[in-house]
């Protein structure tokens, strides 16, 4: 089948799947198909995580009992996600840290399955060079963004933000997006097709509009931008884990794309202050556009934050 729109074989959720993946061929070969997945961890949007206290709890005054829940709502939610993937027939599993670049989670007890790699930095070494979100790369076969918050600006939000405080807006082509829109972004290099998300109604919601075809636990909602209330973490454990092996499910039937803007992209960021943009002028490639916002313009998925930040692939 034609595709007039499609400019290669890891263009679209249609040649991808059919051309390069060949997930439809036959239901032996779907059978037979091993599936490895990139599960892309936050904390925000974790099970049970309904405070600030709990997703920053590094804060200046924050108890030293709510953080510790934090932790361990957290450890409990990434361990019954990942034991739903192996469930659902996950062959490979790398799972990531990256919550304010990851080290949340406690390596004594993590689930222990040599199926699974744990990452406890978003940032860290692959065939000998530092790079963010090492072993993503075109062997994957599906990228997953559980505990995930709404971009920055968004109403009726718990905890809404980009990468930083600093930043107002992000926008890729002109559309404004968030961390998970950045991050699958990233994995859109590899055309890794993005299959499932997590977090309150208003990170789903995003998730939904943006990336055809992915699955979404909502496991809470907003009561003001610093609280939310959602299902007690057990239930929305069970939930998480319903989600997760649907999310399979429709990777393995093909019915989940990669997010893969145009090339070359525009990459436009609005700070919240203008001697933000004015710092950010000054660094190669980096055009200033008015008092708040600066461009940067890139030929590669893999460099959407790498021209401002310095992160991506070497």
């Amino acid at each position: 089948m034609a595709v007039p729109f499609c400019d290669g074989p890891r263009c679209c959720d249609l040649c991808y799947t059919e051309q390069v993946r060949g997930w439809h061929l036959t239901e032996d070969r779907r059978r037979r198909w091993t599936t490895k997945v990139f599960m892309h961890w936050d904390m925000e949007g974790a099970s049970g995580i309904f405070s600030r206290e709990q997703a920053w709890y590094w804060g200046e005054g924050v108890r030293p009992e709510v953080a510790t829940e934090g932790r361990d709502l957290l450890i409990a939610d990434v361990n019954a996600a990942a034991a739903a993937a192996l469930e659902a027939g996950v062959d490979e599993l790398i799972v990531c840290d990256t919550h304010r670049g990851g080290g949340n989670i406690i390596m004594d007890r993590m689930l222990s399955d040599r199926r699974i790699t744990w990452l406890q930095k978003s940032r860290g070494y692959q065939d000998g060079q530092l790079r963010w979100m090492p072993g993503l790369d075109e062997t994957v076969d599906g990228f997953m963004l559980p505990g995930h918050h709404a971009m920055a600006g968004t109403e009726g939000a718990f905890l809404p933000h980009t990468e930083t405080g600093e930043w107002a807006d992000f926008r890729i082509n002109g559309q404004s997006v968030g961390e998970m829109g950045i991050e699958a972004c990233f994995a859109g290099h590899w055309a890794v097709p993005v299959c499932f998300a997590q977090g309150d109604q208003a990170a789903c919601r995003e998730a939904e509009a943006m990336f055809p075809g992915i699955v979404t636990a909502c496991v809470k909602r907003a009561v003001d931008r610093g609280k939310c209330i959602g299902l007690e973490p057990d239930e929305a454990r069970k939930l998480t884990a319903q989600k997760v092996a649907e999310a399979i499910g429709r990777l393995r039937a093909g019915k989940c794309r990669p997010f893969r803007p145009t090339l070359p992209m525009t990459v436009t960021i609005r700070m919240v202050e203008a001697a933000k943009a004015e710092e950010a002028s000054k660094s190669p490639g980096v055009e200033r556009i008015d008092t708040y916002t600066v461009q940067g313009r890139v030929e590669r998925h893999c460099d959407v934050v790498k021209w401002i930040t310095g992160t991506g692939l070497p």
